[in-house]
């Protein structure tokens, strides 16, 4: 089996794929990635030697290079995580989002008509369901729950889902899509909220938090998003959208006095700052098809899940360190140049 897995180099991709090659030894890997500001070829590094294991540096969205890379490789499986992810970046820039999450999208269905696989595989998220009101904790994103975007990039992810849903009826693309709540684990970009309060606290920086602190997230352990992608690739429905939640619900403030608790930092750290346009109130996903029909359920409850990230980031400290100074995208050029 040789599957790409595009975007492998970011937070869940880059954990995918140690987690696949781990669980899959016999199976070839190839990571496609642009290496953008999010992708850190440092999280690849204890695979780079692996016999099955390549890395390729490219753009989704480039059309040319994505053919050639199929007429080469003949793959098997595409899973796709390269996306940009973050809400304020797309609120600040939004055309980058719909180069990548759709266009880059588009061209990898088109190759993948052109050459044929036997799975293509989006990963999507929760947030192209919009939100859910605080005082209505009963209500939960179903996989027919109607598609209702806050920001750009959620606008984006959702068009990209469509597009997959068409190319499968039009085209018969053998399709799945994932759709997940937040994900925490190892290798997660300093920039998003866990590991940057992890960071900040570390360094007794401010930890800034958005409004009240009040919004709502369903926290996932990357490796069990990991675990439920490798079931929905090899056993899934053709044509179906699973949901992938954690049952681990926090408020923003939760989650960052969990994290200066368990630091022992103060509390006074906290700075509460303006609120992000549109900023959704709540995110809350029921996976029970992906439990009925794949026998998948979250392993890691959040207290265990933060307990273990947090020792990560107290164990690597130059991977996040590089980051925060912007060396580590000098790494791609130290591990090529000359090759």
């Amino acid at each position: 089996m040789k599957i790409i897995v595009t975007g492998g180099a970011g937070f869940i991709g880059g954990n995918f794929v140690h987690y696949m090659i781990k669980k899959y030894p016999e199976y070839d890997i190839i990571c496609l990635d642009k290496l953008t500001y999010a992708g850190n070829l440092e999280t690849l590094e204890p695979v780079m030697d692996n016999p099955k294991f390549k890395f390729v540096k490219g753009d989704i969205a480039d059309r040319e290079f994505v053919y050639k890379l199929f007429e080469e490789e003949k793959p098997d499986i595409i899973v796709n995580f390269a996306a940009e992810s973050h809400v304020d970046r797309s609120i600040s820039d939004p055309g980058i989002f719909l180069q990548t999450n759709i266009i880059g999208t588009g061209v990898l269905l088109d190759a993948c008509r052109e050459y044929g696989i036997k799975r293509y595989h989006q990963v999507s998220t929760d947030e192209v369901y919009g939100d859910l009101p605080l005082d209505r904790p009963d209500l939960f994103f179903t996989e027919t729950t109607p598609l209702h975007t806050s920001s750009p990039y959620s606008a984006s992810k959702a068009s990209a889902d469509l597009l997959v849903l068409a190319y499968h009826r039009t085209f018969k693309i053998p399709v799945t899509i994932s759709r997940c709540s937040n994900n925490y684990g190892p290798y997660h970009f300093p920039e998003k909220l866990i590991p940057l309060m992890i960071a900040n606290c570390l360094n007794d920086k401010p930890l800034p938090v958005y409004g009240k602190g009040e919004n709502v997230r369903d926290w996932l352990y990357v490796e069990d998003h990991c675990h439920a992608i490798d079931l929905i690739i090899h056993d899934g429905k053709v044509g179906e959208v699973y949901n992938i939640g954690g049952h681990n619900e926090r408020t923003n403030l939760q989650v960052v006095e969990t994290i200066i608790d368990a630091l022992g930092k103060s509390r006074d750290l906290i700075q509460y700052v303006t609120d992000r346009p549109g900023h959704d109130m709540r995110y809350a996903i029921d996976p029970t098809k992906i439990h009925n029909e794949l026998g998948w359920e979250p392993e890691t409850k959040f207290d265990e899940g933060i307990k273990r990230t947090i020792d990560w980031y107290l164990n690597n400290k130059p991977w996040w360190e590089k980051i925060i100074s912007g060396e580590y995208q000098n790494y791609y050029e130290k591990m090529y140049s000359g090759r």
